[in-house]
């Protein structure tokens, strides 16, 4: 399995988006009546709780990643599946954490020249605590894709791999000439 790092452009990809869908979300909540803004306060809670077990696993995965044989020898063997699944989890969580932070920030925006009444400034206050959230997830899955990264094996494919066992042949094929 090979995975690469997910580009920058895709969280902004994803905040663009988000902040479109919050602000057509919002107008069609103003224009039809229905609250289709804010959010319940169990919402930043719950992910602020799954960007924490993400993090969690992430750093358990990056215990892993050591070179150092005397490390890696003490530790108990991590599951590849688990590994993988780690990286996936970060990688979902940080473009999720962008998409809803822009969702949040579009419901904010839209709320905001309503920020008198009661009802709108309640929702602008739960967007904003939800929308911190969010960004910290994106945050916390950055860094956990970053984590979740194998250092380079030194194989022979390696370039500075080759160059040493050149200079080796070189050096040997010198010693042999002057003996």
């Amino acid at each position: 399995m090979k995975a690469r790092r997910t580009p920058w452009w895709y969280y902004a990809l994803a905040a663009i988006v988000g902040l479109l869908a919050g602000l057509g979300f919002a107008k069609i909540g103003e224009i039809s009546g229905l609250p289709l803004i804010g959010a319940p306060w169990i919402v930043p809670i719950v992910l602020a709780v799954l960007g924490v077990a993400v993090l969690c696993m992430a750093l358990q995965v990056h215990k892993y990643t050591t070179k150092d044989p005397e490390k890696r020898a003490q530790l108990k063997p991590l599951d590849p599946q688990r590994a993988f699944a780690t990286l996936m989890a970060s990688k979902a969580l940080g473009v999720a954490g962008a998409a809803l932070t822009g969702w949040y920030v579009g419901q904010i925006l839209m709320s905001l020249p309503h920020g008198e009444a009661a009802f709108y400034s309640q929702a602008i206050v739960e967007c904003a605590v939800a929308g911190v959230v969010c960004l910290a997830d994106m945050v916390v899955g950055i860094v956990g894709e970053w984590l979740c990264q194998i250092p380079p094996i030194d194989g022979p494919e390696k370039p500075k791999t080759k160059e040493t066992a050149q200079r080796n042949r070189y050096a040997a094929a010198a010693t042999k000439s002057k003996i």
